[in-house]
């Protein structure tokens, strides 16, 4: 990232445009109360969304939305994952084991047997 700033700082420099160039590095969350890092600034959290958007509430205005619909996604992740991992599974058993022991022969010939 730092040297995609450098780049592009120096690209900017050499061209006719002379545009003012400031690199900012955003995170959502989180705090840095040194956003000065040199070359570039960090804003993290509320500074960040302040940055984006000029309001400094901002960021406690959306996390609650965005809290509910990432719970809504991660129930239904949830929900398509466990069908998965059960299907997964019961695959599993029934091409690979005996007597609820894994047959480790059988599945070393699939996974690295020739094909016949």
């Amino acid at each position: 990232m730092k040297d995609d700033f450098n780049k592009a700082t120096r690209i900017l420099r050499t061209s006719s445009n002379q545009v003012a160039l400031i690199a900012i590095n955003g995170c959502c969350y989180g705090k840095d109360d040194l956003p000065d890092k040199g070359s570039y600034f960090k804003y993290c959290g509320q500074c960040f969304w302040e940055f984006l958007s000029g309001d400094s509430e901002l960021y406690t205005k959306i996390i609650v939305p965005l809290g509910h619909k990432a719970k809504e996604k991660n129930d239904n992740f949830m929900t398509e994952y466990s069908k998965v991992l059960n299907n997964f599974t019961a695959q599993f058993i029934a091409d690979f084991c005996e007597d609820g022991e894994i047959n480790w022969k059988k599945l070393l010939e699939y996974n690295s047997g020739k094909k016949t």
